[in-house]
């Protein structure tokens, strides 16, 4: 292999040469040239958020006669629907169910960390999402793993084919249990049912072991794009099937547009026709749902749907309007799809994919996250499923083509409402156009009565410290529940990935520099109803939520973690939440912490971090163990 300009941290090169192929280098090499340009874009993203905060400002629709940046597209041209598109493709035609959660797990050797691939391609789901993102842990090497994994069940390896085996015969066991019957009969046959299906990581984040040539670390977007399609398109077009990518964490449609320009640059390398690469955005950020048609016009023939998360999007929200002192979210329990701004924001989607392109082209929605498992009492699970299939119900009739399950178990229990229905889309539902009024507007951050209580303040707190200390083993998607409820089998754990923590920290912040009032009366701690939550109560309960993690079983709280990670979750949390600033992501601290163990040199690197972002804005996202 010739020299290369990037660089590609220890021995990662030779002991990942199946990943890194030549013919891998060699595009991430032609790709680390929009490296800059991710950066100076995220820098501008901040520097939006910075002035919103200093001058009191709300986000708002775009001037409808501007270009959306980096395109000669208009805005009100894009509203209109005037711009070109793609038909969907076959395999994604039908998508009843989405899967998603990581291809590897954390410190497992091969054969055991492939399972997650089999039990996701055996599981019945119309597609899996395979995360590089907020469920995939970053520890280690496992964002190589994952890209390894994916790579041998792609092209079906003998070592996957023999696990698939074996994980069949564990699957049917679990389903003769819970339903009486088997759920795969044909296991090689079953393999070519899912569409796979590839998140990468946003623009904001980095990768840990690669540099560019002039030495600054690579943005996660370019080299998980590149690894995934460089590494599968041929097999995967040799399979007829589709290369698909979910994008997550785009802001404004002049994000989607670099992202469009990326797509069209690797296709460009690779030899393949622009719009081969097809792409889902998650709608997880306030800023994008007032940009739908114009980040649709802005990835053109790439575009394929929108879907449409609950914990990430409320975290922008409460992000975005950290400023707006009388903006204070309740418990999260009760911000459902159906609250306030979330029903604004989902009815917005529904239209923008409804909304046809220049060729009468229409997008996919594909619906919200189901995070329950079907693991606990008989009473419990029951009534959990109930609740599942309810919320599939609600998302089908206002017009989502499928949704996502977080575990294989809830494929088969989720799946037969669409399939009762019959029809393997709903792209074309004729729904209102799109508005663009005040309005509108005010609809999108629609707060609307409910509660704040000391018992949400309690789960808010346990469950953003289990995560820290979750992602700090390796597990970025982990089942959790409040600590209260360790032992209680009627109330389930519910699969949580990075945005879970992300929204529980916010939601804590705005609560304590907003005085938010609680609504109910709590005996155990003496609060009344409109009491303030103050600092002091804050750190009390804090105190009382980490101690009882200290005090749970390894089955909920692994031993060896409350003296390591643990201890790093409670000073992140502790610091974030009480620092006046409101600090853009959770992540940046966790992953900065990454393959650290050490509670002094955490506070350091935490230190690091609050004054570089105060000094000017700036976040801290490289490794900085990287050598």
């Amino acid at each position: 292999m010739k020299k290369l300009s990037i660089s590609i941290r220890g021995k990662l090169l030779e002991d990942y040469k199946d990943v890194y192929t030549p013919e891998v280098c060699n595009a991430l090499e032609e790709m680390s040239s929009f490296n800059a340009e991710i950066k100076k874009a995220m820098a501008e993203r901040y520097q939006r958020r910075a002035k919103r905060i200093e001058e009191n400002k709300r986000i708002d629709f775009l001037d409808p006669q501007s270009l959306i940046p980096r395109t000669n597209i208009k805005v009100k041209d894009a509203r209109e629907g005037k711009f070109i598109g793609l038909p969907i493709p076959h395999d994604l035609q039908r998508q009843w169910i989405q899967g998603t959660g990581p291809a590897a797990k954390p410190n497992a050797a091969l054969e055991s960390s492939i399972r997650n691939v089999a039990y996701a391609l055996l599981s019945g789901a119309d597609g899996w999402m395979f995360d590089g993102e907020d469920a995939l842990g970053q520890i280690n090497n496992m964002s190589l793993d994952n890209q390894r994994n994916l790579k041998l069940a792609i092209a079906r390896d003998p070592l996957f084919l023999k696990v698939a085996e074996q994980v069949a015969n564990e699957m049917n066991t679990w389903a003769q249990g819970f339903f009486g019957r088997d759920i795969i009969t044909d296991w090689q046959k079953q393999l070519d049912f899912t569409t796979v299906i590839f998140r990468a990581r946003g623009l904001h984040l980095d990768d840990r072991h690669i540099r560019d040539a002039d030495g600054v670390q690579m943005a996660a977007s370019i080299v998980d794009m590149t690894l995934y399609v460089v590494n599968n398109y041929k097999t995967l077009q040799k399979a007829d099937a589709s290369v698909v990518l979910y994008l997550p964490k785009i802001q404004t449609a002049g994000e989607a547009a670099l992202w469009n320009n990326m797509l069209s640059a690797l296709e460009a390398h690779l030899g393949l026709p622009q719009g081969t690469i097809r792409v889902y955005v998650l709608v997880e950020q306030l800023e994008a749902t007032y940009q739908l048609m114009e980040i649709r016009a802005a990835l053109g023939k790439h575009f394929a749907g929108y879907n449409t998360g609950r914990w990430d999007y409320i975290n922008s929200v409460a992000d975005a309007l950290s400023w707006k002192q009388d903006f204070v979210n309740p418990n999260i329990e009760d911000i459902v799809m159906t609250y306030g701004y979330m029903r604004h924001y989902e009815d917005r989607v529904r239209r923008a994919v409804n909304t046809a392109d220049l060729d009468g082209n229409f997008a996919l929605w594909q619906g919200g996250m189901e995070p329950n498992i079907p693991v606990g009492s008989k009473k419990g699970v029951s009534a959990s499923m109930v609740k599942a299939v309810a919320g599939a119900e609600r998302e089908q009739r206002e017009g989502a083509s499928g949704k996502w399950v977080a575990h294989w178990k809830m494929v088969h229990i989720v799946r037969p409402v669409w399939e009762k229905v019959g029809e393997s889309n709903q792209m074309g539902r004729k729904f209102p156009p799109l508005s663009y009024t005040q309005e509108d507007s005010d609809g999108l951050i629609l707060l609307e009565p409910a509660n704040r209580t000391i018992r949400g303040a309690r789960n808010l707190i346990s469950v953003a410290l289990q995560y820290g200390n979750a992602f700090g083993q390796g597990m970025q998607a982990a089942a959790l529940k409040p600590a209260d409820f360790f032992g209680n089998d009627n109330i389930l754990y519910l699969m949580e990935d990075m945005a879970t923590g992300e929204i529980r920290i916010s939601i804590l912040w705005e609560w304590l520099h907003k005085g938010a009032l609680l609504t109910e009366d709590d005996a155990e701690t003496g609060v009344k109803a409109r009491d303030v939550f103050s600092r002091d109560l804050f750190i009390s309960l804090l105190n009382e939520e980490y101690n009882k993690l200290l005090q749970a079983s390894n089955r909920d709280v692994y031993e060896n973690s409350k003296t390591t990670t643990l201890p790093i979750s409670l000073e992140i949390v502790e610091k974030y939440v009480l620092d006046k600033v409101k600090y853009p992501w959770y992540i940046d601290l966790l992953n900065i912490n990454l393959n650290n163990f050490n509670l002094n040199e955490a506070k350091k690197r935490i230190n690091l971090y609050i004054n570089s972002f105060k000094k000017d804005n700036t976040r801290i996202t490289e490794n900085l163990d990287f050598m």
